[in-house]
């Protein structure tokens, strides 16, 4: 195989820790290359985070140069091929080159091989299946880089055979398509998403949610927005096989732009619920489903049917910041309440001025001074007696304590709690 272009060296490339592991491998022969994700964003100058190296050397021989070479080998997925390297603090996934002889829609049946084409051709995705040696040389069997120019996210060989072999393949195409396409999406990979998307309910939730999550949390500067691409699964059927209430992509869209106008991270849990059409019972199944952990769970039930309403308008008028200073000390938590503030201010009519949620969000600030300064144990030494009834008189104190704003302070609290009990 010739090399089919030259990658201008990389920190990660010729970073000590990087180096050791390639000088590990060819003190036993191994020849080695980077491979996949690294490459491919390398190549279009994105941010490289996960560094995977594939060699044509069985996993028991890359272990021992490893371990000779005083690096630390972990047999991470050994039956499969894989081995992480640590070098320098940093992990590195090593691969045996490998052909796929049998698979069940979800897991395949792998022999090594000494074969580069042989390993690139049971890649999912054209531009998944590039290489790169130590020096820079990339390797480009199947047309990944014309691809990556071209903003198409193109199946190796047969897009039908590629997603059987597991189905997972079929969201990982949107997925890419979200971060990496660009025009329309490829036809053939399309069809075949339509046709094989009834057999999306047999993966694992843990599968779906990390595509999913990965799809929604795709970067402002994609070609294709997430909603977008939601949308393009709701037209052509396939979130019908998967979340079929998940349908709100106009205010996915409108969350999305107001995160980015405010320099806000996208957040997976919170985009999930903006394009939810559900209650809180659907949500906990849907939880359920994508095997959510419990405070995502909880989080996304308190998101798709909101505990309280914010005012979100004028909301830095006096009057609106008593409401939402209200508001944000019945939900208790500044994180919840900054997750409501977006999503209320996505719901607004309107034109959005972006002063409104900046007001709303700042008073989160406040929280920390939103407790009630009294507690039960100074009833009692009011003489109230333990029992509902000093249940009941905390609770119009505290009252009384939120109508005024919160301003009272102790000495206030416990003079109205002496003229309640009076009364």
């Amino acid at each position: 195989m010739t090399a089919a272009a030259r990658l201008d060296p990389q920190p990660w490339m010729t970073a000590p820790a990087s180096r050791a592991v390639f000088a590990a491998l060819a003190a036993g022969g191994a020849d080695a290359r980077f491979v996949g994700g690294c490459v491919r964003d390398a190549w279009l100058g994105r941010p490289v985070k996960d560094i995977d190296i594939a060699t044509h050397a069985p996993p028991d021989r890359v272990m021992e140069l490893l371990t000779a070479a005083g690096l630390r080998a972990i047999p991470t997925g050994i039956a499969h091929g894989t081995v992480t390297a640590l070098s320098g603090g940093q992990p590195y996934e090593i691969t045996t080159l490998r052909r796929d002889v049998e698979s069940d829609g979800r897991h395949a049946r792998v022999v090594f091989t000494d074969d580069w084409e042989e390993d690139a051709a049971r890649r999912d995705l054209t531009m998944n299946a590039l290489s790169c040696t130590a020096d820079g040389l990339v390797y480009d069997p199947l047309g990944g880089l014309a691809d990556l120019a071209a903003g198409r996210v193109r199946f190796v060989g047969d897009a039908v055979r590629r997603m059987t072999e597991d189905v997972l393949r079929l969201l990982r195409f949107f997925r890419f398509y979200a971060h990496y396409g660009r025009g329309a999406p490829d036809a053939e990979a399309l069809a075949a998403c339509v046709a094989l998307a009834p057999r999306l309910p047999n993966l694992s939730g843990e599968r779906v949610r990390g595509e999913l999550f990965r799809l929604l949390t795709t970067p402002d500067a994609a070609a294709t927005s997430a909603a977008e691409v939601w949308r393009l699964m709701i037209d052509h059927g396939v979130m019908a096989h998967l979340l079929p209430s998940a349908t709100r992509t106009a205010r996915l869209a409108r969350l999305a732009r107001l995160e980015h106008d405010l320099g806000i991270p996208a957040d997976p849990t919170r985009r999930l619920a903006a394009v939810l059409d559900a209650d809180r019972a659907e949500s906990l199944r849907i939880a359920d489903r994508l095997r959510l952990s419990n405070p995502e769970r909880d989080r996304l039930a308190a998101l798709t049917e909101p505990p309280v309403a914010l005012p979100i308008h004028a909301a830095a008028s006096e009057h609106q910041r008593t409401a939402l200073r209200q508001a944000l000390y019945r939900v208790g938590n500044a994180a919840l309440y900054h997750d409501l503030v977006l999503l209320a201010a996505t719901d607004a009519p309107g034109p959005l001025d972006l002063a409104d949620p900046r007001a709303a969000l700042a008073v989160a600030e406040d929280l920390p001074t939103l407790r009630l300064p009294i507690a039960g144990r100074d009833l009692l030494a009011l003489g109230v007696e333990r029992g509902p009834a000093l249940g009941a008189l905390l609770k119009r104190v505290e009252a009384w304590w939120i109508a005024g704003d919160f301003r009272a302070d102790r000495a206030a609290c416990l003079d109205q709690a002496r003229g309640m009990l009076d009364a």
